[in-house]
């Protein structure tokens, strides 16, 4: 794995940073953590991608509150076009 951000979808909407930073610290030091509004996923930065790996290992499609996670290494965002005709 290259990045060490992780996509983290599939959690409850009122799940909260603190929880995921609870759940991903025990593979590492979380550096970041972004919870998209009330969509349900986020994404989770460890400070490094062998850290990042064992967590994306570790957790993906496991539970969380009755939920099962979808954890994978982030994809670059896409620059935004903004056209509107």
């Amino acid at each position: 794995m290259e990045g060490k951000k992780l996509y983290v979808g599939n959690f409850k909407y009122n799940t909260t940073e603190e929880q995921l930073k609870e759940l991903f610290a025990e593979y590492g030091e979380v550096v970041k953590i972004d919870i998209i509004g009330d969509k349900g996923f986020g994404f989770v930065e460890m400070s490094d991608s062998s850290e990042a790996e064992k967590a994306k290992e570790a957790l993906n499609e496991t539970d969380l509150d009755g939920r099962t996670l979808r954890v994978d290494e982030a994809k670059p965002q896409k620059p935004r076009t903004d056209r509107r005709y």
